[in-house]
């Protein structure tokens, strides 16, 4: 028998579908503010080891598109806390880059734990979120990492601190989401969705106290009784206001992706309830449903009806109604 001492620290980060935001001008005071769900089915993951020389390697292509940006978090992380012992960080799988899930956040924060993990730092996620530059903007990703489930935030603090956690909702387990992916396009991100939000101008307050009311009246109290239909029809009429506020920066549509547009109004147009949308800038949608098979029958109909059109990727998954694991494996014997 051989015996083998591991010596790694692993983490495993969800996908999250950012449902919008609450009021992204501050036309009624406080800028941002958002809703989101956290996911099963799409993960980041990183592992950190001892070694000689610092590293950072990928086991997928997406991974090796992130490695400089790893290693710019590590480099951050060690001017931040103090810790230089070097590390081999492998980034063995990563959330499709500008595609709605929040792949930028859920990276930094999933080397982020691992790094304080392996140091012994004790430190709060919103302060390793501070420290790397996330969370400028929605909050739900960080939230997420720590809780999974339905979150809803209130906006960046003034001092640029990441936005505090409002509610935190465990969706009903039998639950689905049907997500849609476009392979063939990507959503904004930095420099070019900074300068989209400038374009855009102020959202009338109306509109915002409109989303605000539904989000605190009809999504929160139906999350929370599961009531699906009262949940779905109002998760689709925030939906709703914030596409026809974001169509100017995204070539006239609610959608990023017309493809997936046409396949989501289709899905509206359905004798059943669903929640409808885009995740942030796309082109991810979503369609949020009470069961697995309602899921099932609505993909089934789709490619009946011709609507899963090529470069389309469905995947029907759970809500994930808690947050990243970690395993830390440093001087545990494993046996051959």
């Amino acid at each position: 028998m051989h015996i083998e001492l591991q010596n790694t620290v692993t983490l495993r980060a969800p996908g999250r579908l950012h449902l919008g935001f609450l009021d992204p001008s501050g036309s009624l005071g406080r800028r941002f503010g958002s809703i989101g769900v956290v996911i099963d089915g799409f993960e980041t993951e990183v592992e950190l080891s001892a070694a000689f020389a610092d590293r950072v390697t990928a086991e997928t292509p997406e991974g090796a598109a992130q490695m400089e940006r790893a290693s710019a978090y590590l480099h951050t992380l060690r001017e931040r806390s103090g810790c230089y012992e070097t590390l081999h960080l492998r980034l063995l799988r990563v959330l499709p880059a500008h595609g709605g899930f929040g792949s930028g956040t859920q990276l930094a924060l999933a080397i982020a734990r691992a790094f304080a993990q392996w140091h012994r730092i004790d430190v709060s996620t919103a302060t390793l979120a501070h420290w790397l530059g996330r969370g400028q903007r929605s909050g739900i990703g960080i939230h997420g990492f720590d809780l999974g489930g339905l979150l809803v935030d209130g906006g960046p603090a003034a001092d640029g601190r990441p936005a505090p956690l409002l509610s935190r909702i465990a969706l009903p387990d039998d639950w689905r989401i049907v997500v849609v992916q476009d392979e063939r396009e990507r959503g904004l991100a930095g420099s070019d969705e900074k300068g989209a939000l400038t374009a855009l101008g102020a959202m009338p307050a109306e509109r915002a106290a409109e989303i605000c009311h539904a989000v605190l009246m009809r999504v929160l109290p139906g999350a929370a009784s599961a009531e699906f239909d009262v949940f779905a029809l109002g998760v689709s009429r925030v939906q709703q206001l914030l596409g026809d506020y974001f169509a100017p920066v995204q070539n006239g549509r609610a959608y990023t992706s017309a493809a997936v547009g046409r396949l989501m109004e289709w899905i509206g147009r359905s004798p059943h309830p669903a929640a409808i949308g885009q995740s942030s800038w796309g082109p991810t949608g979503f369609a949020i449903v009470a069961s697995q098979a309602h899921a099932e029958a609505l993909e089934s109909s789709a490619r009946a009806s011709g609507l899963i059109e090529r470069g389309l990727v469905l995947s029907v998954v759970a809500p994930r109604n808690r947050g990243a694991e970690i395993a830390d494996l440093r001087a545990t014997r494993r046996a051959r």
